[in-house]
């Protein structure tokens, strides 16, 4: 039964930032926006993961995070290699190219590598900063997967409709993203829901960033002139 809860809350946490992202989007424009390139080349190298593993036996044990085993590319490549049996695999890529299509039209192209990056590498070390972890997961579950960075990315999403939405009904929505990524994480020690917390965060400081630099007037421009609005 622990494990059904597990993954029924795994899931509604991952439909709940989709929806926030096609609330930041709208659900009405997706027909009419461009290609979002950086989504497909990210799939893109995680479907190559999987055919990779597929042709050669030995990819996980060269590739994978297992901390018994030496090599520092072992942190990037083992996120884009799965060992969550046919429906996990396929879920992850399916909410890889969802979750990565949304934030790449509302972050843009370049915001997209770099907060799918922070993803891979920020959770364990501020895991460990935090006193929440000793080490790297010893658990073979975490040895490989792209949910991880997946869930962290789409945390994002959350933030961005948080600060763009007044009806209470979208905030909370994207409230209770960091509020069950917290429950789900104190309940049932499920990492998807602190890498949720730690990509929420996160992007409440791009948005700030972001929002610093459009205010700011352009040299010789006056003081006083409207930026344009936040948001891609």
């Amino acid at each position: 039964m622990g494990a059904i809860v597990f993954n029924v809350t795994t899931a509604a946490l991952m439909v709940m930032m989709v929806n926030c992202g096609l609330g930041v989007v709208g659900r009405d424009t997706l027909r009419g926006r461009p290609v979002p390139w950086t989504a497909v080349g990210l799939t893109a190298l995680a479907v190559g993961g999987v055919l990779l593993q597929l042709a050669w036996p030995g990819a996980m044990d060269a590739l994978d995070a297992d901390p018994a085993r030496s090599g520092w590319w072992r942190e990037f490549t083992s996120v884009f290699l799965q060992n969550g049996g046919l429906f996990g695999g396929l879920w992850n890529l399916l909410t890889l190219a969802a979750v990565a299509a949304l934030a790449e039209w509302h972050w843009g192209g370049r915001m997209v590598p770099a907060f799918f990056l922070a993803g891979i590498v920020l959770p364990g070390r501020l895991d460990t900063a935090l006193g929440l972890a000793d080490g790297p997961s010893t658990d073979p579950r975490n040895f490989a997967g792209s949910s991880g960075a997946t869930y962290f990315l789409g945390a994002t999403l959350a933030l961005a409709l948080l600060t763009r939405t007044r009806l209470p009904k979208e905030i909370a929505l994207a409230v209770g993203v960091p509020v069950l990524g917290l429950a789900m994480w104190l309940a049932q020690d499920n990492g998807h829901g602190l890498v949720s917390v730690y990509g929420f965060v996160l992007g409440a400081v791009a948005w700030a960033v972001r929002r610093r630099r459009v205010g700011r007037p352009r040299s010789g421009a006056p003081a006083g002139g409207a930026g344009r609005p936040d948001g891609a």
